[in-house]
């Protein structure tokens, strides 16, 4: 089966992306990290309570008011957690680093449990939708990256406001700077080689992007032919090793990848 890791950045697109790839003809099963991270942090759960053990002495507003109570508590008030978490300084990144590592590992043990459950049931491919691929390390495990772009980070920043009214300029900007410059992580993608790596630039309209995503799908199902994929089911160890064997090559790649900007950091 193959892993198709899908990113790319807040508001250029990969939402849509994602949508379009669970719907005909592609009919991929979708493991969404964002939506995995909103659950594994819903009043109840482990994660809601560290992060309301930690968060709640310094933030009044962390929880939504009683009258939007569940039964099992009430709901995190994301705006102002994300005034917590986004933006520069030692403080934030502190914060910022506790609220990853009380989600992050919540969300892998899901997204593992999802994985099996694809394989089991026979496709072809999954789709690992996950908006930070390459900082968590989920690059190392796909056959596959598609990344969704755009040229130029004022169009992030108009899109997202578009989405979320509540947003001041500085909160979007804040926002979209914490993940990363969209253009650095196309680039990386493009180093994985021909198949392995696409960037799919979101400027235009959804009729541009549809076609797009029929370009690079058309092309990834002809590089992973559908013998392939019954096989690895049939004979689960050879699926083990193909996978063991493209883990290690994405590793090297990636140590090769940022030893370069190493030396590319010092010369500056």
């Amino acid at each position: 089966m193959l892993l198709l890791g899908l990113t790319g950045s807040i508001a250029t697109g990969k939402s849509t992306v994602s949508s379009l790839l669970r719907q005909a003809p592609y009919s991929l099963p979708i493991i969404d990290a964002d939506l995995i991270a909103r659950q594994v942090v819903e009043p109840g759960t482990a994660g809601y309570n560290a992060i309301v053990k930690y968060f709640l002495p310094s933030t009044p507003d962390l929880l939504l008011p009683e009258s939007q109570a569940t039964p099992k508590g009430r709901p995190l008030n994301r705006p102002a957690l994300g005034r917590r978490v986004f933006g520069s300084g030692e403080q934030r990144e502190r914060d910022r680093k506790v609220l990853n590592g009380i989600v992050h590992p919540a969300v892998r043990k899901e997204m593992y449990k999802q994985m099996i459950w694809a394989y089991l049931r026979g496709n072809w491919a999954v789709v690992l939708d996950v908006p930070l691929l390459f900082e968590s390390g989920w690059e190392r495990y796909c056959g596959s990256i598609i990344v969704v772009g755009v040229s130029d980070p004022a169009i992030q920043i108009q899109r997202l406001r578009a989405r979320d009214a509540h947003l001041t300029e500085e909160d979007a900007r804040n926002r979209v700077m914490s993940q990363g410059d969209i253009r650095e992580k196309a680039e990386r993608c493009l180093r994985r080689g021909e198949g392995r790596g696409v960037v799919v630039w979101n400027d235009g309209d959804r009729g541009h992007l549809e076609r797009e995503v029929r370009r690079v799908m058309d092309d990834v199902r002809g590089r992973s032919p559908w013998w392939w994929g019954k096989l690895l089911w049939v004979l689960p160890p050879l699926g083990l090793v193909s996978g063991l064997w493209s883990w290690w090559n994405m590793r090297m790649m990636q140590l090769s990848w940022e030893e370069a900007k190493k030396k590319e950091k010092a010369k500056l």
